[in-house]
């Protein structure tokens, strides 16, 4: 494929992408960033981006970049006060918990969900099992490096 050709290819779906980014919040705290370290590289719709991040960037090409706002709804959700729950002091079996601290769960699913201590009282802990940034608006800033068909491994 020539170096023009390349050039043309924008991001789709079943394109592979790789670029930098930079995830921040409203006051410009830097949630997550690639730029001090090597680039991302994903398939657009394999799950590994939200779709609220996936579909601003959509069309972009190679050497193009882009900062876009993505709302709660588009990014991890609202806070949702069902997520809070409180939890016996003996549910925890090795670690002993402390305000702040973020711990792994079972799932009904058998998965994993990390949940946020938030208070413990007596033998009650209250366990925050919303994603740290719901609620949150994000900036999310990305430098396209690469666009190419995903091969299939």
């Amino acid at each position: 494929m020539s170096h023009q050709e390349s050039q043309e290819l924008r991001i789709d779906e079943g394109m592979e992408v790789t670029l930098h980014f930079t995830l921040s919040l409203e006051d410009g705290t830097v949630v997550d960033s690639t730029r001090d370290k090597a680039a991302a590289t994903f398939k657009v719709g394999d799950g590994n981006l939200p779709p609220g991040f996936e579909h601003p960037f959509k069309g972009l090409s190679t050497g193009e970049s882009g900062t876009f706002e993505i709302t709660p709804e588009h990014a991890f959700g609202q806070h949702n006060p069902q997520n809070i729950q409180m939890l016996k002091r003996d549910d925890f079996e090795s670690d002993e918990p402390e305000v702040g601290m973020v711990m792994s769960f079972a799932d009904a699913a058998g998965g994993e969900l990390p949940g946020v201590i938030k208070s413990i009282e007596g033998e009650q802990v209250e366990v925050d099992f919303n994603h740290p940034l719901a609620g949150r608006t994000l900036t999310f800033e990305v430098e396209v490096l690469d666009v190419k068909p995903a091969t299939t491994h």
